[in-house]
């Protein structure tokens, strides 16, 4: 974390040429009051400030320094101010790991010469404190000092800078671009920024996280602070694992495991920085809402018939007036108009500021989770916008009057000028540009209020601890069931034969129809390694035979019949996610509709149930055009039934695959079809790391 004294400076020493000159004019235009000591051995002065020559000349211990140098000097550099005890460095020098080798190994000097101090960085611009004015930032900056505000974490310098010259009224209480990310990681600085009073939500835009794990711990602690957090993430990744022996791995990408991760940690993620720019402001003035609907008014119906385009695609809803909301509309309304959700007030009113508040407060007070009036105002550079102060001053003054959020929105993002979003914030209402951008940061205000409100839990996922897992070991199928069984899925009734009078003795035993595959091989179907649906001795002796030639064992397995629907339910390990699960579309629709989707571990009921609901296919199981519903809590019981056997064996376990998991009506259970397991041996260390993982939880 970035300790109180680095991230609220009193003095900051500035290290280098025209960057650190930047950084001295940029606290100076914001308004810090601290003390500023440039250090320069040539100059004898920068920016009118007299200069210091080296670390061991400056009047003290600095709170804050910027290191604006050569890498090798900022290595030099550090290891000076942690010896006078400095209170943490921004290191903006490049040519560290990801320049290679080299600079990998001129990293790992630069951290043993930070010690115990704070770095941020290498590679990355440093940070802004809008609350005091210290901008440890080595160029241009489109902020201003404020009393509160959201605080801004990102992957990339030059999107950090971009959003710092926003437009749209967002108060930006602090930001911080993250470089190297050698000492100061994602989660470090969602930490820091949930424990300042100040800070009213947390934006972030990331390439990728590094650590699940301690992302949702301290996602946990900004939920604990009251600080939601709303994400984009950039980059749709390739998928997790190439591996051909499994379906599962090729269902479930890093960027699906992103979401699930964001799902569990209560985040939204959207899709564009002016969304995320959106959402923040939402977030700043009325906090996550409460639900999705939505009231919304207009003088002109083609910006309704817009905004509720936009809403259908969404989860949100334009709700119907309630009857006596509808009845208090038409009391105060011109007589020839209807009313509705969304209202068309048209232009009866305009220019009377009374008439007009009546109107917004009767409609505001329906109980909306958010009440929108759409205003567009006109160039200001070319027009003349004084028709338009009359809707602002009435929506005002109607607010005050309402205990539901507010909101005015633009259709087009240029239309709400800086002006107006800041006059609107400092009355509690939020300003919002444009329909586009506007409709999706108002769902996912709506979504963190969802999430929110659920029956939190706060376990964490499973460690994605480095097992060093070598070779492989393919279980066959029969061995794979069984131990499955063991934790509760339920498998059919089957005998391993060797030949064909023992094939047939194991299916008259079993009863028909019967299933006869060969043992060993993962894809079966692709080889001819499966007979479906056998019901007389002479075809049963006919495909053990065939399977012989494939495998030295062969599988008679009583046939499951009945099915509802067929679904996959896997296991498979990522790099930064470590074991997952996976359920989907099973059998031969895996390829075909790729319907699937991941869950982290450990994993509950609710979350699976979510998961099933949330298919493409997911109407199979709920009676689809008068077929048997599903027995959906058996399904429950056998993705329970996987993940327990995950767990056991995280530290070893490659891959599974249950495909196809057989669902039966409700009430008759399901079935696992096929199952196939990857292994690896445990290294020693990988089950200590589980070991101690589970005793730290524990304590």
């Amino acid at each position: 974390m970035l300790s109180a004294r680095f991230l609220h400076p009193k003095s900051i020493a500035v290290f280098g040429g025209r960057e650190a000159k930047k950084v001295i004019e940029q606290c100076e235009a914001v308004g810090f009051t601290g003390e500023i000591w440039p250090v320069h051995p040539k100059h004898a002065e920068i920016s009118g400030r007299k200069t210091y020559r080296s670390v061991a000349e400056l009047p003290s211990s600095p709170d804050a320094a910027y290191i604006a140098v050569n890498r090798n000097l900022s290595i030099q550099i550090v290891a000076e101010l942690a010896a006078r005890d400095a209170g943490g460095v921004v290191c903006y020098a490049t040519g560290f790991s990801e320049s290679g080798e080299d600079g990998k190994e001129l990293e790992q000097q630069l951290l043993k010469a930070a010690g115990n101090m704070p770095l941020l960085g290498p590679n990355c611009y440093g940070f802004l404190n809008y609350i005091q004015g210290a901008m440890m930032w080595p160029d241009q900056q489109g902020g201003r000092q404020v009393d509160r505000g959201v605080a801004l974490i990102t992957m990339s310098s030059n999107i950090a800078f971009n959003l710092t010259m926003q437009r749209r009224g967002l108060p930006i209480s602090y930001l911080v671009s993250l470089g190297n990310r050698l000492k100061f990681d994602l989660q470090d600085a969602i930490t820091t920024f949930a424990e300042q009073d100040e800070v009213t939500a947390i934006g972030l835009y990331v390439e990728g996280i590094t650590d699940p794990r301690a992302f949702q711990e301290a996602a946990e602690v900004a939920r604990q602070f009251g600080k939601p957090i709303v994400a984009l993430k950039s980059g749709h990744s390739e998928v997790a694992s190439q591996v051909v022996m499994s379906h599962t791995a090729a269902l479930s990408g890093s960027d699906e495991l992103i979401d699930a991760l964001f799902e569990r940690s209560g985040v939204a993620r959207v899709n564009s920085l002016e969304t995320l720019i959106e959402t923040l402001k939402l977030l700043h003035v009325h906090g996550p809402l409460r639900g999705a609907r939505i009231g919304a008014m207009s003088t002109s119906g083609g910006d309704m018939t817009i905004l509720a385009d936009a809403i259908s695609e969404t989860e949100l809803s334009l709700a119907p007036l309630s009857d006596s909301g509808a009845i208090a509309l038409k009391q105060v309304v011109h007589e020839r108009m209807a009313v509705g959700n969304p209202l068309d007030y048209q232009l009866f009113d305009w220019g009377n500021q009374e008439r007009l508040q009546i109107t917004y407060e009767a409609f505001m007070n329906d109980g909306f989770d958010l009440a929108i009036s759409m205003l567009d105002l006109p160039r200001e550079d070319r027009c003349d916008a004084s028709d338009w102060q009359s809707a602002e001053y009435a929506f005002i003054e109607a607010s005050k009057n309402t205990q539901y959020p507010t909101a005015v929105m633009s259709t087009v993002s240029d239309n709400l000028p800086e002006p107006l979003a800041l006059r609107l914030i400092d009355r509690g209402i939020v300003p919002l540009n444009g329909i586009q951008a506007a409709v999706p940061a108002i769902e996912a205000a709506a979504r963190i209020g969802q999430l929110w409100a659920r029956n939190w839990t706060t376990e964490l996922i499973l460690p994605s601890v480095p097992t060093g897992l070598s070779g492989e070991q393919i279980i066959d199928e029969a061995s794979a069931k069984a131990a499955l069984a063991k934790h509760g899925l339920a498998i059919p009734s089957s005998r391993i034969v060797k030949t064909e009078e023992e094939g047939i003795a194991a299916a008259e035993a079993l009863g028909y129809p019967v299933v006869i595959k060969a043992l060993g091989i993962a894809h079966k179907t692709d080889v001819g390694g499966v007979r479906l649906n056998l019901t007389s001795p002479a075809s049963v002796a006919d495909a053990v035979s065939e399977m012989r030639l494939l495998a030295k064992d062969v599988l008679v397995e009583k046939m499951v019949t009945g099915a509802v629907t067929e679904l996959i339910v896997g296991v498979s390990r990522d790099e930064q996610f470590g074991l997952h699960l996976v359920v989907g579309a099973g059998g031969i629709m895996v390829e075909l509709l790729k319907d699937s989707r991941p869950l982290l571990l450990p994993t509950s009921r609710s979350e699976i149930e979510a998961a099933l609901r949330s298919l493409k296919t997911s109407s199979l199981l709920f009676g689809f055009r008068g077929r048997e519903e599903a027995d959906l809590e058996a399904v429950i019981d056998a993705v329970m039934a996987i993940a327990a056997y995950a767990q056991e064996h995280a530290s070893s376990l490659i891959e599974l695959d249950v495909n196809p998991l057989m669902v039966l009506p409700k009430g008759q259970g399901v079935v696992a079809a096929d199952a196939l397991i990857r292994k690896s041996p445990a290294l020693p260390h990988a089950e200590q790391a589980v070991r101690e993982t589970a005793d730290k939880e524990q304590a």
